[in-house]
């Protein structure tokens, strides 16, 4: 355990000194696999799932990037037969983090992208405490993608865009990449840097539109085995390409 830890401290020493990744998207891929795999119940996974999100943060805190991005729950998880206790995992989860004191200690503002508000009651309920707990906070920045799907924000953006042009305020010849960037639903973060994909090596619908110029960095871990090592892994070898 302990070498565990100074290997750790190491890498955490050698990242430091140079260039870090401004914005770090995660795929948290591959509960559900590590579910069947290891024989346990759903909940019990995504409460380790949650866990790791927390260890993330603070990670991301400690090494001072100020934008940490999670995919949690796609638009396809509805039809899972499990959907029921997803939520109230996600609910428990998000109503523990706004009283999480790595969360006000360090003045980390959450938003969510993607189409929550669909979503049961408890959880938008959970969801929207937990902005407007930290809504004048602006150190950090965490998102959560949650009922998200790459695609989709790209046609919601064109919808948008589309009623400009139908209300006279906007020329279709005038559009441009940045037009579309202030209509997507991460239009206040800058593209991000780095994205982690955990599980099989098959790109992502992550900030699709964001993403041409990201590095990649593919594990064979499933999200509930992601660890710090891991972490300063990704980020080492977004180092070496930079």
């Amino acid at each position: 355990m302990l070498d565990k830890v100074k290997d750790i401290l190491k890498k955490e020493e050698d990242i430091i000194k140079f260039r870090l990744p401004r914005h770090i998207a995660l795929v948290t891929k591959g509960k559900h696999l590590y579910a069947e795999k290891h024989k346990l119940p759903i909940e019990m996974v995504y409460e380790k799932s949650n866990i790791i999100i927390i260890s993330t943060i603070a990670s991301s805190v400690k090494l001072n990037i100020p934008v940490t991005t999670f995919h949690l729950l796609s638009t396809k998880t509805k039809e899972l037969e499990h959907f029921s206790n997803i939520v109230d995992s996600l609910t428990e989860f998000f109503n523990d983090l706004s009283n999480k004191e790595l969360i006000h200690k360090n003045k980390i503002k959450i938003s969510v992208l993607g189409k929550w508000y669909d979503l049961p009651g408890k959880l938008v309920d959970s969801i929207k405490n937990l902005i407007d707990k930290t809504k004048e906070y602006d150190s950090y920045f965490v998102n959560f993608c949650i009922n998200y799907d790459g695609q989709e924000e790209i046609i919601d953006a064109i919808k948008l865009i589309s009623r400009q042009i139908k209300a006279g305020k906007l020329d279709p010849e005038l559009i441009t990449k940045e037009i579309i960037k202030e209509n997507i639903y991460s239009s206040y973060f800058p593209p991000p840097n780095l994205i982690i994909i955990n599980g099989p090596k098959r790109t992502s619908d992550l900030l699709l539109w964001d993403s041409p110029n990201e590095k990649a960095y593919f594990t064979n871990k499933l999200w509930p085995d992601f660890d710090r090592i891991e972490l300063m892994d990704a980020i080492r070898d977004y180092q070496k390409g930079e």
